[in-house]
């Protein structure tokens, strides 16, 4: 079993338009806006992050607002939800302010002892708020939703699979362990991890395979310190029979790629070097960065892009 997985890195996602993605974010949850980049393989299309006051890994939600894209369509091989944890007792604040925003689609449930408020992004994406008690992150402060209301970074994601064991056994390999079942969901934790350490599988044997599109999350990443850890853990993972990419340098963390038994694409990515390494902490996510592949095409780059409204 590996032991060098900390729990969540980010989860990426795709959108349809970039400034109802970037309101809905930094406006509504509140969360900070903390890089502007642009697609490493479709520069012509913006990579938006959003987490804490410094981007700490466990808290990142990213997209790719693809102009005109399809919109996904929800089932099996895919994360089905982004769970987000908020202290306990503030889902009343949450649903006031959701409802005021003109929110109705909310459903409110309790899933392994805590209460959680399900809800849906611009494009359908699905998302939980879910009390935790005793999460010590600190929501970003500076935004529109008072610190002691606010998102402490990701409680976990929901998998829905139509068979959950291959997915469950990788995870137990890479440090989770199984804590609990409720019907269909069984969830995973790993434990003394990042705060981000929970996965819920749920298998629907009978539903359809989803179809990726806006509202989809593209992949799901996992958190490891530094290079050297990855590097173990791309070993591992090879040598259990998993085609893993190369390293790749994603400016502000290194990733790897392979994808899981029930669909879904894992990433491995490191806490190093951070989303300060270009930009002041107090100025994140307000310059236009451009990857250094596509730094020859700035011009065109912002000619093409739709500015971004804060």
């Amino acid at each position: 079993m590996l032991t060098q997985i900390k729990g969540l890195h980010h989860t990426t996602s795709m959108a349809a338009d970039a400034q109802q993605n970037n309101d809905f974010f930094t406006k509504l949850l509140g969360l900070r806006r903390v890089k502007k980049t642009v697609n490493f393989d479709s520069p012509d299309v913006y990579h938006l992050y959003y987490g804490d006051e410094v981007g700490t890994p466990g808290t990142i939600m990213t997209y790719f607002p693809f102009p005109n894209i399809v919109k996904g369509r929800p089932g099996t091989g895919e994360v089905s939800e982004t769970v987000f944890s908020v202290p306990t007792g503030t889902l009343d604040f949450w649903k006031d302010r959701f409802g005021n925003h003109g929110m109705s689609d909310l459903q409110e449930q309790t899933r392994f002892g805590a209460k959680r408020l399900c809800f849906r992004g611009p494009d359908g994406d699905g998302f939980a708020l879910n009390e935790v008690d005793g999460d010590t992150r600190e929501p970003f402060a500076r935004g529109p939703v008072p610190a002691d209301a606010g998102i402490q970074g990701f409680h976990g994601v929901t998998m829905r699979l139509r068979d959950g064991g291959a997915t469950g056994e990788l995870l137990k390999f890479m440090g989770y362990e199984e804590i609990g079942k409720e019907g269909a969901v069984t969830r995973l934790a790993i434990k003394d991890g990042n705060g981000a350490d929970h996965v819920d599988l749920e298998v629907l044997p009978d539903a359809a395979t989803a179809r990726e599109g806006a509202g989809s999350v593209h992949h799901v990443a996992f958190a490891v310190d530094d290079r050297a850890a990855q590097l173990e853990v791309r070993k591992a993972l090879l040598d259990t029979g998993f085609q893993v990419t190369p390293v790749i340098d994603r400016d502000y963390f290194w990733a790897i790629y392979f994808r899981a038994p029930g669909g879904v694409l894992f990433e491995v990515a490191t806490n190093e070097p951070g989303f300060d390494r270009d930009e002041d902490i107090a100025h994140l996510g307000e310059a236009l960065k451009i990857p250094d592949q596509h730094a020859h095409l700035r011009g065109k780059i912002e000619q093409f892009l739709t500015p971004l409204a804060d």
